[in-house]
């Protein structure tokens, strides 16, 4: 375990805008920074990075919190593996104490995974340089391809022995459990009793990196020809790789690709080499698969350009038109080179320096609807059948561009290209522009319904969806009370409610000046919460205040933490090792708070006032206090509620004892309600 203060200068190091800049493209907007969300499907920038508070927020997804909580989200790390992360980011050296054997137990098998991974790369990486069949075959093989040593380091390239069982056998020797060498992937095995065998023994070894570096996967390309054996072997779907989700050389690219404001997309490994090898590194390789959402959501992070590198062969270009149907959905601007004939992105950049590469790709890049219909107008010809058949491709690509503007720059250059009427293409794209919001929008609702149903049935009391809010709200009298004092505890917890000042004659300067100077403070914020909902417990159960657990641990920490000195409500709760409890402090701490009428009214507030109405700070005395009476009030009415359906079921002995306690719940009611009805003065 980290102690509390390598815990504390971690959190002061990680400013959010340096962590979220790794991994997201970013753009100032006023005081804060904006970019696309990368933990959604994020088309327009709704991910806000604050400076100030050190915090992050989607506006759209409702993810968020501080840098720990950030890397937590993204790198799937627990609590202590994401401030190890921040702590090697900043050079803070981290003196752990011994686990005890619960705390061992509880490490996550994904954290085992990504340990054993980075065991594995260690293994073939030495096995490549230092073994002599590693250094004869595997290293011979990177050698004659023309890699240097330098573009093997880089990579962490490595070698897996023949011997079939080389690998899991080191593994084991170390300590490694057989149940993580079958999850990774790594080893397979039917049978418990029997031997480990290796995945990719006789095989050269590609590790694919998460955008952070991480060991999430691996790939092998075999050397000897062989039947009924592939080429590539890649590592299998697991809890830590989701091959849709990752992109090979993202790690060691995606800062070329934000300074070029420009990816290329490449197929294979070895064309992600070479290129690099050539001196340009903003590339990234769909390792041989069609491309997936989540792939193109990572580059979109870094950039808006995309251009994407074919060989000549006219199959795999076709093949490769439907994914790239998936940029244009998703905003980006596509380009296509066509490599020369007998070319692929590998052998070609190994002729090429980085000047001599980018001038090629400026002088043949084209814009990917024109590349589009030019290949498809070659194919179709005079026959009319076709060409009817190629306007409703192009049409089907253009109608995905969610820019307005760029599609009617489109539709307007695809006419004259297909000598068709702008207006049958403009009615076709409308068509199906219609047909795939309708769809949408059906399936959204559906999720939606389906994500309310299990979030209805699973919720116990912690923290609301964004989704739910709503729904949840109405199941739940307290909640919409309960969320606003944990909100004045999180923002103004250890702050005095109010601080009277008077006038006071000072020298200074040589002159006499009239200062303010507090004479007098007031309890804290968390003080006249914990006072205020005491002195009326006999409303709440075995005096629990919060029928939300996730609230009540917070308040329970503010009023255990308020003794110590150097408690800040804001800082601790947004930096709190509870990503839940993190996660609802930033939305507390982010969302744009607006007093509501009766609020403002409380204070004195008039509505023309509003807009240029001092901060709820200077008002803490009276919302604080008329906030735990709105708790209390939620709790009588619910009383009340209840006690009427007693009734009507109730005998006539029963039914005197039940009306005596009705009738002093309305007296409650009515104080209630005639606190609430007025200016609320806090007294003790």
């Amino acid at each position: 375990m980290i102690d509390q203060q390598t815990i504390e200068r971690i959190q002061d190091a990680a400013q959010i805008v340096d962590v979220v800049s790794d991994f997201v493209t970013l753009r100032r907007r006023g005081v804060n920074f904006v970019g696309l969300c990368p933990f959604h499907d994020d088309r327009t920038p709704s991910f806000y990075v604050s400076p100030a508070k050190n915090i992050c927020k989607c506006f759209s997804c409702g993810e968020g919190g501080s840098s720990v909580h950030f890397i937590m989200k993204h790198e799937q790390l627990a609590y202590h593996e994401a401030l190890k992360f921040l702590a090697k980011k900043y050079n803070i050296e981290v003196v752990e104490k011994e686990l005890t054997s619960e705390e061992k137990q509880a490490q996550s098998d994904r954290d085992s995974m990504f340990i054993l991974n980075e065991f594995a790369r260690d293994y073939f990486v030495k096995t490549l340089h230092q073994n002599p069949e590693g250094k004869a075959i595997g290293l011979s093989y990177f050698k004659e391809r023309g890699f240097r040593d330098d573009i093997i380091k880089k990579f962490q390239l490595g070698y897996s022995l023949e011997q079939r069982d080389a690998f899991s056998t080191e593994a084991q020797k170390a300590g490694y459990k057989r149940e993580f060498l079958l999850k990774t992937g790594l080893s397979f095995g039917d049978d418990d009793s029997r031997p480990l065998m290796d995945r990719f023994r006789g095989r050269v070894i590609f590790p694919v990196h998460t955008l952070s570096g991480k060991v999430v996967a691996f790939g092998g390309r075999i050397l000897k020809k062989a039947d009924n054996m592939a080429k590539y072997v890649n590592s299998p779907e697991s809890e830590i790789y989701s091959k849709s989700k990752e992109l090979y050389g993202i790690f060691f690219s995606k800062n070329a690709i934000v300074k070029a404001d420009k990816c290329f997309l490449v197929e294979g490994y070895t064309d992600v080499l070479s290129m690099h090898q050539a001196g340009v590194e903003n590339v990234v390789a769909s390792s041989g698969t069609a491309l997936t959402y989540g792939q193109i959501r990572m580059i979109h992070r870094f950039s808006e350009n995309i251009t994407v590198l074919y060989d000549g062969d006219a199959a795999g270009i076709k093949a490769a038109l439907r994914g790239i149907d998936l940029l244009l959905e998703d905003g980006m601007n596509v380009r296509v080179v066509l490599l020369p004939e007998g070319e692929d992105p590998d052998s070609f950049a190994r002729k090429q320096n980085a000047e001599q590469f980018n001038r090629f790709i400026d002088e043949h890049e084209q814009d990917f609807i024109r590349f589009k219909t030019n290949l498809l107008l070659g194919e179709a010809g005079d026959d009319p059948i076709k060409r009817a058949e190629l306007i409703s491709n192009i049409v089907q690509s253009i109608s995905l561009i969610p820019d307005n503007i760029k599609r009617s720059v489109y539709i307007q250059d695809t006419a004259t290209l297909l000598n068709s009427r702008e207006d049958v293409i403009i009615a076709a794209v409308n068509k199906i522009r219609i047909k795939n919001y309708e769809k949408k929008k059906e399936q959204r609702e559906k999720e939606e319904a389906r994500e309310a149903i299990v979030e209805t049935q699973s919720h116990s009391d912690d923290t609301i969806t964004v989704t739910n809010k709503k729904l949840l709200t109405a199941r739940n009298p307290y909640e919409k009370a309960e969320r606003e004092l944990i909100r004045y505890i999180i923002r103004y917890g250890t702050l005095p409610v109010f601080v009277r000042y008077e006038k006071e004659k000072q020298i200074k300067e040589s002159e006499e000046v009239e200062v303010e100077v507090a004479i007098e403070e007031g309890p804290s914020v968390i003080e006249v919460i914990k006072f205020d909902l005491l002195r009326d417990k006999f409303i709440f159960s075995d005096e629990v205040f919060f029928s939300n657990s996730l609230y009540r641990a917070i308040f329970e920490e503010a009023c255990e933490k308020l003794s110590d000195e150097s408690f800040v409500c804001d800082r601790y709760f947004l930096t709190h090792h509870d990503p839940k409890i993190s996660k609802l402090a930033t939305d507390l701490v982010s969302d744009k708070y607006q007093l509501s009428k009766i609020h403002a009214k409380s204070i004195g507030e008039s509505e023309d006032e509003k807009s240029s109405r001092l901060r709820e700070r200077n008002f803490l005395d009276k919302l604080v206090i008329r906030a735990t009476t709105e708790l209390k009030n939620a709790h009588i009415m619910q009383m009340i509620k209840e006690l009427n359906k007693k009734l009507e079921s109730a005998n006539s002995e029963e039914e005197s004892e039940l009306m005596i306690q009705f009738m002093r719940l309305q007296d409650l009611k009515k104080a209630l309600a005639k606190e609430l009805g007025e200016r609320i003065i806090l007294k003790y």
